[in-house]
Formats: C-alpha cells, structure tokens, sequence
C-alpha cells in the first residue's frame, strides 16, 4: 500500500468521523479526536527509523544506483517516510532487473 492510498483512506476516515459526530453532537470532541490523529500520524511518518532498518538499508547499498541516490540524499536521519521510498523503489529496480535476464 502507497502512501498516496494511506492518505485517501485517512481523509474519507476523517470525513466519515465527522459525520458521525455532527449525529452524535459532538464535533468539537471529534475535531479534537481528528487533529490528535492526525498529528501523530505525521509525527510517525516523519521519525527517524530504527538501527535495525539502517542495517537493512545498508544491505541494499551498492545494488541498484537509483536505490544509492535516494540513500545518500536521505542520509544521516532516514525517516520512515524516506525508508518506505527507498523500498519501494528497490522492489521496482529488483522487478526490472529480472525481467531483463
């Protein structure tokens, strides 16, 4: 799942809450809810990864240079956002280079 699919799916989510708190009468509540939500979802996407994650991504250094450019450019701090890029466009190298054999 991309990350563009994550962003349609939260916002209809947020639609969907709000409506149900003008039912229920309680949209300040819900707005609240929303924006706590909200935050901590950029706040998850923008922390920096795990040492386990930097030893994976040093396995995928050196295979792929497309793969090498967005390593170095996120570098010294990869964020998760950054991390999910940097698989997605290693699956896409590793799919191309087989169909290429």
């Amino acid at each position: 799942m991309n990350l563009t699919l994550l962003l349609i799916a939260a916002a209809i989510l947020s639609i969907g809450f709000h409506f149900m708190g003008v039912y229920a009468g309680a949209k300040k509540v819900v707005w609240v809810m929303l924006v706590f939500m909200w935050a901590g979802a950029i706040g998850i996407a923008l922390n920096e990864i795990s040492p386990k994650g930097y030893k994976y991504i040093d396995k995928q250094y050196g295979k792929y240079s497309a793969v090498d450019k967005l390593i170095d450019e996120a570098k010294p701090e990869i964020t998760t956002m950054e991390m999910l890029e940097i698989k997605k466009i290693f699956a896409q190298e590793k799919a191309a280079a087989k169909k290429n054999q």
